[in-house]
């Protein structure tokens, strides 16, 4: 598997100039971060949350964590959680598990930047696989995705 077709053909319909890393497997953002020798800031992880019904996901720096009260003030939800893989995988029917690119555009699921990744230049993420990451301008996903842009991570310390 490379990177996911339908991934893979938004960057080209909309011409977007993209580089694709490979790298040994990594699991988490953390390890991804340090196979490709980039600054947890700017690798984008994918947080998948679950709210009455409906699925959102949040994309943030592999070094942040979500706040759950100010995401829950920036959805207007007050139940939220974590969703797991079990419960999301088969929105992803292209992707390995866990490694789904933030491109909630393209699977039909809302989207959220936290605000500090939507201040980097470029942005590094998984490619659908646990081996291959993409890297493309800031300004060129926003193009394409569209998120809602809000405060409701924190860095890691």
């Amino acid at each position: 598997m490379a990177i996911v077709e339908r991934l893979e053909g938004a960057l080209k319909e909309n011409n977007i100039s993209y580089k694709t890393f490979k790298h040994q497997e990594a699991y988490t953002a953390q390890e991804i971060a340090a196979a490709i020798h980039v600054p947890g800031k700017e690798l984008a992880k994918v947080v998948m949350v679950k709210t009455k019904g409906r699925y959102i996901m949040t994309v943030l720096p592999a070094s942040w964590r979500i706040d759950f009260s100010k995401l829950k003030d920036v959805l207007h939800e007050t139940d939220l959680r974590l969703a797991t893989e079990d419960e999301f995988k088969t929105v992803f029917p292209d992707c390995e598990a866990g490694a789904e690119p933030p491109f909630g555009n393209l699977y039909n699921i809302e989207t959220y930047v936290d605000k500090s990744l939507a201040e980097d230049e470029q942005i590094f993420f998984n490619a659908g696989n646990h081996y291959e990451t993409v890297v493309m301008d800031y300004a060129d996903y926003d193009k394409v995705v569209r998120p809602r842009v809000a405060e409701f991570a924190v860095h890691l310390h």
